[in-house]
């Protein structure tokens, strides 16, 4: 089988990353896999073995041309018989644009649950607002072309293949849900950088970017404080908003307890902070998986979560996690006192949240597998 991956992650071309060994376990499983994403200036095509990687650059406006123009002349060269897009967005057209006249067939990825209502909403009366990207409305446009025309589809949650049941019934392929693999060994616990003293640590790990809405764990800490003045916040990430943030925290006197963890860290270290910390807080407006959560699970963390993802799939509310609405730091500010003030919840959450993370990752199986198996059902006649 040989198979053209239209990807969005430029880590690929670092021979080291943790996506460029997925890849190498993808291609071992096919005849030959190519792999075209926008990457910077110094990515370089590159071949190992049957595994072969091809940089696209150009400016923004124009990449899906480019994309498209590149997976095409590929598609004719080298006999492709699928081409697979990692979102059904601006990959997922390029795909769609470079099939068109071809015999390969088209395959969509669905990581994001991007028909959740809060894909395109900034906040309500409860909430900060939040500049969610215009470019979503859009992406959504996009979607309701790319997935119809698709003749296999790959999603990573029950969520998400609902929300696609719901929007689209006949009308698509019946998806396969293939979760995220996500490695169960536990790094060492990682001590956090000092503070002034917290008696009581939260931790928020992920990108700093609009649809994280850490502006709303913010807003929540800052109704806590006033009763637990010694309640700290370490934010660990990297992304656009973090001056935006930093300038919040500012605004909202909370300088004495918010802690940015400045730089990117390797994901073992981030994880390994998880365990030195006393609750792993998420405030996200949707996630089509939510790989953090799977973490902090296992490192034994007490969790508070908005209710996205595989929330509700993998973990149920006040039973493995504390799950609150999307866009509520009301919410949020309570279920951070309840663990504050709880300490059998405290102790017993993370206990049946770790028991509920490694049973559903025993079910999880081989992914690169289990995707190259769903690439080839759309081959079978």
């Amino acid at each position: 089988m040989k198979v053209i991956f239209i990807s969005n992650d430029p880590t690929i071309f670092d021979a080291t990353s943790a996506v460029r060994a997925r890849m190498r376990a993808y291609a071992a499983l096919m005849a030959e896999l190519h792999i075209v994403s926008a990457a910077g200036l110094s990515a370089r095509e590159e071949h190992e073995g049957n595994l072969h990687l091809y940089p696209v650059r150009g400016w923004k406006l124009f990449r899906v041309s480019a994309l498209a123009k590149r997976a095409h002349a590929l598609i004719l060269e080298k006999g492709i018989e699928i081409v697979s897009a990692q979102d059904p967005f601006e990959h997922g057209l390029a795909a769609l644009r470079a099939v068109r006249g071809t015999s390969a067939k088209l395959h969509i990825q669905v990581h994001t649950d991007f028909l959740s209502p809060w894909f395109i909403r900034s906040g309500n009366w409860r909430s900060p607002r939040v500049r969610m990207p215009l470019l979503n409305r859009y992406r959504r446009d996009i979607a309701d072309r790319v997935l119809p025309a698709a003749h296999g589809i790959r999603v990573v949650s029950e969520r998400v293949k609902r929300s696609l049941a719901a929007r689209y019934g006949s009308r698509i392929p019946e998806p396969a849900m293939i979760p995220v693999a996500v490695d169960p060994a536990v790094p060492e616990a990682v001590r956090l950088p000092a503070h002034p003293g917290f008696t009581f640590i939260l931790i928020a790990v992920g990108r700093l970017e609009p649809e994280k809405r850490v502006e709303d764990i913010l807003a929540a800490l800052k109704l806590v404080v006033p009763h637990y003045p010694m309640a700290g916040l370490f934010i660990i990430g990297e992304g656009r908003e973090k001056n935006r943030l930093q300038r919040m925290v500012n605004r909202l006197d909370l300088s004495n307890n918010v802690i940015f963890v400045e730089g990117w860290l390797p994901p073992a270290q981030a994880w390994g902070m998880m365990r030195s910390a006393h609750a792993f807080i998420q405030a996200s407006a949707y996630e089509g998986y939510g790989r953090t959560l799977i973490e902090a699970a296992l490192a034994r963390v007490p969790i508070i979560t908005t209710d996205v993802g595989i929330v509700g799939e993998v973990f149920k509310g006040y039973e493995e996690v504390l799950s609150v609405p999307v866009a509520d730091p009301t919410a949020l500010s309570l279920a951070i006192v309840g663990l504050i003030e709880d300490n059998a919840v405290r102790q017993e959450l993370p206990i049946r949240a770790e028991a509920a993370a490694r049973a559903h990752l025993a079910t999880v199986g081989n992914v690169p597998a289990r995707v190259v198996a769903d690439l080839a059902r759309v081959l079978a006649p």
